[in-house]
């Protein structure tokens, strides 16, 4: 049960740090507006510092998978039974409704903060596009996942590191088409509490991740195997 909960607290300090400084330097991918860059830049940060913090943390408790994508991946390449599997990603997902309702209260009423963070197809993004921006960014990040904690050709102490700079990169990309999700739980809990439009967009960026962590388990078993 412990390992459980410590995904359940890892996921709820990634949406409430993430999202939160997403909401709070009211973050936007306006294509070509540089006096937003900050903005991205410092969201990025986030989520990647988020990460790294939760690595160091419970990551010898339960891996800190902190997303239904990497659980998926660890599943796919047989580091995870499929009763773990399923109670980590239910935990993720209840850890990031508390995440969220915690910056929903935070941010209520207060003074030009609005939303949860949630993600969205970007100004000029179709639904193809976005889709196909969340397989691949996911797929990447999922990939560096799997390789950096190999056991035998793994980063060891420094896989976490690796981990949330690579989530900054992969914000920094993507935060253009879709705000950047690479992660269902991250996305569902904001979509539920803003509603309306992240809501009905929401199936991209659960099916997207998904996509993205079958690809990179299947690239993983290729490029990592022994034979």
């Amino acid at each position: 049960m412990k390992k459980y909960l410590a995904e359940m607290i890892g996921t709820m300090v990634l949406v409430l740090m993430g999202c939160g400084v997403a909401v709070s330097l009211s973050c936007t991918s306006a294509s070509g507006d540089l006096a937003f860059a900050g903005t991205v830049v410092g969201t990025a940060l986030a989520f990647g510092l988020a990460v790294v913090a939760m690595a160091y943390t419970i990551g010898g408790v339960s891996g800190c998978h902190i997303n239904p994508a990497i659980t998926l991946g660890c599943l796919l390449t047989g580091r995870i039974g499929g009763k773990d599997a399923a109670m980590y990603m239910l935990f993720q997902v209840i850890g990031a409704f508390i995440g969220s309702a915690l910056l929903a209260l935070l941010v209520n009423g207060v003074e030009g903060l609005n939303g949860t963070g949630a993600n969205a197809c970007q100004v000029g993004v179709s639904t193809m596009g976005a889709l196909l921006a969340e397989i691949i960014f996911t797929c990447i990040f999922v990939l560096v996942v799997l390789g950096t904690t190999d056991a035998k050709k793994g980063a060891g102490n420094f896989a976490g590191l690796a981990i949330g700079l690579s989530l900054v990169l992969v914000h920094l990309v993507c935060i253009r088409y879709t705000g950047t999700s690479v992660n269902p739980a991250r996305s569902i809990a904001p979509a539920v509490f803003q509603g309306g439009e992240a809501l009905a967009q929401l199936w991209i960026f659960i099916v997207g991740p998904f996509i993205g962590a079958i690809i990179a388990a299947g690239i993983w078993k290729v490029i990592g195997s022994d034979k």
